[in-house]
Parts: structure tokens; sequence; C-alpha cells
């Protein structure tokens, strides 16, 4: 089946995880989780991706991430509280839900899992500090900047980077700020010759100024 072959595609012990679960699809743009809602599942991703995002209460939003396939998410609910962040499907996925009590018994019959797990939290935790200081501190062309280079380094003119399936709405979301907002800043970057625009595509033609 196509599910046993994703699943051993995977991490051994994330593989041995994904077996316990149930297996379930899921359209592309599908809310998975919802912020606030009490679960005890964690979810191993075996296809597509996902984002991990939050919403205030006038709708706007902020991306804390995206998940590929081969890694899990939902762990921070295992300690039966709300969930802390929202997460949809990037394209169609495959995911396994694995329910509170597995994942215990998991964690009981492999303990070496154990410290993946909590290495796993920590990492994330610092992500969404990292999110939040960035909010605070810094303005949004500050949050673009970050946004940009974060992925692949500052460009030089001798080294140009390009960034393929971004879009100016999830640059938006990333940084807690409007679209509109968003490709003026990075139409008044591409005037001034430090960005090249395309359709989901971004390239970075140098290293961009601190402040504009």
């Amino acid at each position: 089946m196509e599910q046993d072959r994703l699943i051993a595609k995977l991490e051994p012990a994330i593989g041995r995880l994904a077996g316990r679960g149930i297996v379930r699809s899921y359209r592309k743009n599908t809310i998975i989780i919802n912020e606030g809602e009490v679960g005890d599942s964690l979810f191993v991703l075996l296809q597509g991706e996902v984002k991990v995002y939050a919403t205030d209460e006038n709708g706007r939003e902020i991306t804390y991430g995206t998940i590929d396939a081969g890694d899990y998410f939902g762990e921070m609910s295992l300690d039966g509280g709300p969930r802390s962040a929202s997460v949809m499907t990037l394209d169609s996925c495959l995911c396994s839900l694995v329910p509170r009590a597995a994942v215990q018994q998991h964690l009981a019959d492999e303990p070496d899992f154990a410290f993946a797990l909590v290495a796993q939290v920590i990492r994330r935790a610092r992500s969404a500090t990292e999110t939040a200081r960035q909010m605070a501190l810094l303005d949004v062309y500050g949050r673009v900047i970050h946004t940009l280079e974060g992925q692949r380094g500052p460009a030089s003119s001798q080294a140009p980077v390009q960034l393929t399936q971004i879009t100016h709405q999830q640059i938006a979301s990333r940084v807690g700020a409007s679209r509109e907002m968003v490709s003026r800043l990075l139409k008044d970057l591409e005037k001034g010759g430090y960005v090249e625009l395309g359709i989901k595509q971004i390239t970075l033609k140098k290293k961009l100024p601190a402040r504009w």
C-alpha cells in the first residue's frame, strides 16, 4: 500500500510512531488543527506540506512556519491543553494521527525518542520566541528583510539568491502585515535594483539595505 511505502521512508523511530496511528488524507487548504481546540493526537506528516499559523480577532494572520513530509506536529497539546496554533495544508496531504495513549506507549517502548521529542518542542518554542521578538522590535520593513534573507542568506552582485514558490501574501502572513504594504516595499526594492520580482519568485540581487 502507498501509506506503507511512505511510512517506510521515514526515520525509523518516526516510522514506528506513524505505524501506531490512523492514516487520513486531506485536501489542499484544509484546516487540520484549530488554535484553541483541545486535542489529544500527534500528526505524522507522510506526504505534502502544511503551514502553522495564528490569527487575531480581526482575522490578521501570522505564519510561524511550514512543516514538510517526514516531520510531525501537534505535540504541544499532548499535555491535554489547547492547541497553541492552527495548521492548514498547503497541498494534498497524508497524515498518520497518533492518539496520546499511543504516543505515551511509544515513549515507553523507545525512551530515546523522548529526547528527540523534547528537542523538537524546544526548537519550535525558540522559533516562536524569535517570531515574537521580531514582531515587537522590528518594523515591517525589518521583518520583510529578515524573512527574505533568512531563507538562504543575503545576496551579493556576484551571487544572487533566487527564492521560489514564495508570494507577497505568504510574506505578509510571515511578518504580520498587509499584502499591499509588502507589495509596495518589494516594488520599491525592485526600483532600487535590490530585487527582481517574478511569479511566485523573488531574486535577491544584492545585500538588502538595513533601513528603507
